[in-house]
């Protein structure tokens, strides 16, 4: 009886450890997303864990990445991620309920996953600070660091942080790096065509980037590109 009560002394006290762990990583969390408010962070974890992998094979190894503000990115590019990614992104608060159930049901009938139906915010939360791994604490942990997201940054902020930061091939990160490196041109004075192909490539960046003639990237350039109009951006 007594080794029982003092088992579930130590299991409780365990508990209470992991569960102030958490915390303190949320506040954490928490506490960047704040600074970011003004702020534009540096580094992402998708970031790091890429430059890891890179630097494997070449140790001298670095990421393509320059920060642009908001305004020297080309709406083409804008309209086309959205239309892209998260055609709700203006109207929903952090997730898209219907996309979702949409991705599980294709999920579910192919047996695999296929579609994610993670919204701009989802992916951004993903971006900045999990890994690329699939688990569900992992999207526990997207779901939560989405609300901060949502509730402490402005729609512009957060599509301003994500046009910067997202992978757009091998080592490369953030629309200017990806306009340079694809188009040799800057994030501004990108066209509607190519915007459209850019947006097409983040599901798969890295493959895409080695095959820019692939027929999938093509015909969903051609789709993205027919809803673009439509798309509306802050």
């Amino acid at each position: 009886m007594v080794k029982q009560r003092s088992m579930a002394g130590w299991i409780g006290r365990g508990l209470l450890f992991i569960l102030a762990l958490l915390l303190l990583w949320n506040l954490w969390i928490l506490a960047h997303v704040l600074v970011w408010k003004w702020v534009n962070p540096s580094a992402t974890s998708f970031m790091r864990e890429q430059l890891s992998q890179i630097q494997k094979e070449n140790p001298e190894a670095e990421l393509h990445h320059q920060w642009v503000s908001y305004a020297q990115i080309s709406p083409h590019l804008k309209r086309a991620l959205v239309a892209s990614e998260d055609a709700k992104f203006l109207d929903h608060e952090g997730f898209d309920w219907e996309g979702i159930q949409i991705a599980w049901e294709k999920n579910i009938k192919k047996g695999r996953i296929v579609a994610g139906g993670s919204t701009i915010s989802q992916q951004l939360a993903k971006n900045l600070f999990l890994s690329s791994g699939r688990n569900p604490l992992r999207k526990a942990e997207e779901a939560i660091i989405t609300v901060m997201l949502e509730v402490i940054l402005d729609k512009q902020r957060i599509f301003e942080i994500y046009l910067n930061v997202i992978e757009w091939g091998n080592g490369v990160f953030g629309a200017e790096a990806a306009a340079r490196h694809y188009y040799k041109t800057s994030a501004a004075r990108l066209g509607a065509s190519q915007s459209a192909r850019l947006a097409s490539m983040v599901t798969n960046p890295r493959y895409f980037d080695k095959n820019r003639s692939d027929r999938k990237l093509l015909r969903k350039s051609s789709i993205v590109l027919r809803r673009m109009p439509y798309a509306d951006i802050p």
